[in-house]
């Protein structure tokens, strides 16, 4: 009889452990995929005040007459491509110091469809300057016409796609109005650029 409050207590006392899990379970965080993420502060340098992205591409073995001649060609060829306006063409060039540049004047789609077309006359300037086994091209003086029919203002880049001017304080959006404008920019450098770098390749 002694030992039943004993026996009593250690019934109330003792239990059976539980399993814990090996595994702990993580907690998965979707994060949303911001589409203008590529488009956002930095994309568009400023260079002593306007707008102006540079391409330095090293071409080892080619000279500085080798890379001209690739160049004029790709220029040339550029404005007279489809969608190319009038007053496009390679304006200037300096054989002794192997510089070419190219005044472009294009059309810049921003969506096309059977009951509207949405496009700007897009304006800019290529220099490219070439030296023995590399190339520095600079595209600026950018701007555009847009709606002339309408609208006979002339935008220019450093006013219109500019981190201030195009992209929220917070950095996770474009302004409605100019954001347009501001990926198919990037958009076109980014296809021409790609294509100088192709043509250097070979």
């Amino acid at each position: 009889m002694m030992a039943m409050p004993l026996a009593a207590m250690a019934q109330n006392v003792w239990e059976k452990p539980k399993e814990e899990s090996s595994e702990k379970t993580a907690k998965v965080v979707k994060v949303k995929e911001n589409k203008d993420e590529k488009y956002l502060r930095g994309a568009v340098p400023i260079v002593n005040g306007d707008v102006c992205w540079t391409l330095d591409v090293d071409v080892p073995g080619k000279s500085a007459q080798e890379i001209y001649d690739k160049m004029f060609k790709t220029l040339t060829d550029l404005t007279k491509s489809e969608g190319q306006l009038e007053g496009s063409a390679v304006s200037l060039v300096n054989k002794q110091d192997h510089i070419i540049v190219a005044s472009v004047r294009e059309w810049l789609l921003f969506s096309s469809n059977f009951i509207s077309l949405d496009r700007t006359k897009f304006y800019y300037t290529l220099v490219a300057r070439c030296s023995d086994g590399h190339l520095n091209m600079t595209m600026d003086r950018i701007s555009y016409k847009y709606e002339e029919e309408r609208n006979k203002q002339v935008y220019k880049a450093e006013e219109w796609i500019s981190d201030d001017n195009a992209v929220n304080k917070k950095n996770t959006k474009l302004y409605r109005g100019s954001a347009k404008f501001r990926r198919k920019t990037i958009d076109r450098k980014d296809q021409i650029f790609e294509t100088v770098k192709n043509v250097l390749k070979n």
